[in-house]
């Protein structure tokens, strides 16, 4: 793999180099608890402790919960438990934009007193009206040349109640003609008559997230503000705060490019919907891009932050490809996952031949990658379980799996030949096989036989019941937020993103699993045991198959560099 760029830390070499910052790298991680995190947010997470740990320095966690109608005490805990998940930590430095409400407003009334702010009385819809195009210039408010005591008389009765939402705002006045539109008179505080989730009932106003965001970073002594590249025309409004109000300390916003990963969105707002509309059972729904959907699928973390390291952090917005985070996940599990055999859509086999009440065990590797990892026992008996698609009647070209007539190998065991076939007499499907064993084909004891094909199986009288659920991309096109027509983004979900299989029959030593464990079935790919399994009702999650693709893509990706 290539080694990825990184402008960012070559910025902070050479800041740490020019003694800029009295030399220290102290960045953020600043979520809004409005929802759960996701790969996305991962990216972010990774570039910010990880630069500040590289350079010595310290990442703070600051949750920046300024619209009280939005957040929730869930999302803070969930937002702690996946930055911990991830494999990193903030120490004592856990902050709330909430924690500095009462500076921000005394930083608001400065504003006041030195006529760059005013109280404005006009409507939502006036105010976005008013605020004119990229190529007209916005219009003055008619409350823009209040007196400064009425503004502040005003300011001080939208803190104590007095008004209902949406009477008043508060504006920074700076230029209603300026070439960058956040600088049209950005609204500072809005009248929210809700309890936050911190605070209670103590503000009935709160302020936006352009002015609590830049004066948390300058409070906390932030040397380098990391983000994404929307908010690149807010970097002149952050600086006009911090300018106007002659903060002591300035921070550095840098933007980077935010994570684009083929078929997903990384919308919380749109994330939110399909949780609120039953649409995915929940924010740990292993089809969604969350940390919490991802953990429950069964990714790691270490796979999540080397596909962080592996994609790097660059100026300019690109699509990646899933296939590259699978691949990472991948090269991890098949090192780390014991091998098992389970089969999905089980077809009932008789060996005519086998002695009747004998049972015999075989040896299993439980990891060729780990030889370390050592062995475990599989029961053979007269009666086991094949997948259905593992046979056919009438076989297509170069079909080498079980057909009548045809011979093949049952992993870890014997060749089978296929002898006879029986079919239900009403519906006239195939609901069992009539086969042979060569006990002189035992795997492992030398044979100058040859068959093509190899199967996976399980012995029919110790299988265990199991629910298997098959996941595929949430959307069936690789740009959604692109691609997306008339229909939205909901037109664009794939309808087969989670299929549920029962009756799947797995190995007995599975029975005894706990959430969260991972084993790669044999011919199937990597499953872990899922939240939802139980005594007695196992589920596991495909987690990704076998198939590796990036080999190829990154060959592409190779020849495009060259080219």
């Amino acid at each position: 793999m290539t080694t990825a760029p990184d402008f960012i830390r070559d910025r902070m070499r050479a800041d740490v180099a020019a003694g800029k910052h009295g030399g220290k790298v102290v960045t953020r991680f600043p979520p809004e608890p409005n929802g759960y995190l996701h790969i996305g947010h991962a990216k972010s997470i990774c570039l910010n402790f990880g630069a500040a740990a590289d350079f010595g320095g310290r990442c703070h966690l600051r949750f920046d919960d300024t619209n009280p109608l939005k957040e929730d005490a869930e999302f803070v805990d969930a937002i702690q438990h996946d930055v911990h998940w991830l494999g990193f930590d903030w120490g004592t430095h856990l902050y709330h934009a909430s924690d500095y409400y009462e500076s921000m407003y005394e930083y608001a009334v400065q504003l006041v007193r030195e006529g760059k702010a005013y109280v404005d009385g006009s409507s939502e819809e006036d105010i976005r009206r008013d605020r004119g195009t990229v190529t007209e210039p916005g219009r003055a408010s008619p409350d823009r040349d209040r007196s400064v005591q009425e503004n502040l008389d005003l300011l001080q009765r939208m803190r104590q109640g007095e008004f209902a939402d949406g009477t008043y705002v508060l504006r920074a006045k700076i230029d209603m003609a300026s070439p960058n539109m956040k600088m049209r008179d950005p609204l500072i505080y809005r009248i929210r008559r809700v309890e936050h989730h911190r605070t209670g009932a103590a503000w009935n106003i709160y302020p936006l997230y352009d002015f609590a965001h830049c004066l948390s970073d300058a409070i906390e002594g932030i040397t380098h503000s990391l983000c994404t590249l929307e908010f690149e025309n807010n970097r002149e409004l952050y600086d006009w705060f911090l300018e106007a109000l002659r903060v002591p300390h300035r921070p550095q916003q840098i933007e980077f490019a935010r994570l684009n990963l083929s078929h997903t969105v990384m919308s919380k707002r749109f994330l939110l919907q399909l949780v609120q509309a039953g649409q995915v059972r929940g924010w740990d729904d292993p089809r969604l891009p969350t940390l919490a959907g991802l953990r429950r699928r069964g990714y790691t973390p270490s796979a999540i932050r080397a596909f962080c390291e592996r994609i790097g952090v660059a100026r300019r917005d690109n699509m990646v490809d899933l296939s590259l985070l699978e691949y990472y996940l991948r090269e991890e599990l098949n090192k780390s996952c014991e091998r098992a055999m389970a089969v999905l859509r089980p077809l009932r086999v008789v060996l005519d031949n086998y002695p009747e009440g004998t049972a015999e065990e075989l040896v299993a590797v439980n990891n060729p990658e780990a030889p370390e990892a050592g062995t475990h026992k599989l029961r053979f008996g007269r009666e086991l379980y094949i997948e259905r698609d593992d046979f056919r009647e009438d076989p297509p070209k170069k079909f080498f799996r079980l057909a009548p007539g045809r011979e093949v190998r049952l992993k870890h065991a014997y060749f089978i030949r296929c002898e006879r076939v029986v079919r239900d007499p009403k519906t006239g499907e195939v609901v069992e096989l009539g086969c042979t064993y060569d006990p002189a084909t035992r795997s492992g004891e030398a044979t100058d036989r040859k068959v093509q094909g190899t199967l996976h199986w399980v012995a029919a009288d110790v299988a265990v019941d199991a629910e298997v659920r098959l996941y595929d991309a949430l959307f069936s096109v690789p740009d959604p937020m692109g691609q997306a027509g008339e229909g939205g983004l909901e037109a664009l979900m794939n309808p087969e993103s989670l299929q549920a299989l029962q009756g799947c029959k797995v190995e007995p030593r599975l029975s005894g699993v706990a959430p969260g464990e991972r084993f790669q079935f044999l011919r199937h790919g990597y499953f872990t045991v899922d939240t939802d399994s139980r005594s007695g009702n196992l589920v596991f999650n495909r987690t990704v198959g076998l198939k590796d693709t990036w080999a190829k893509l990154e060959k592409r990706e190779q020849v495009s560099d060259r080219g």
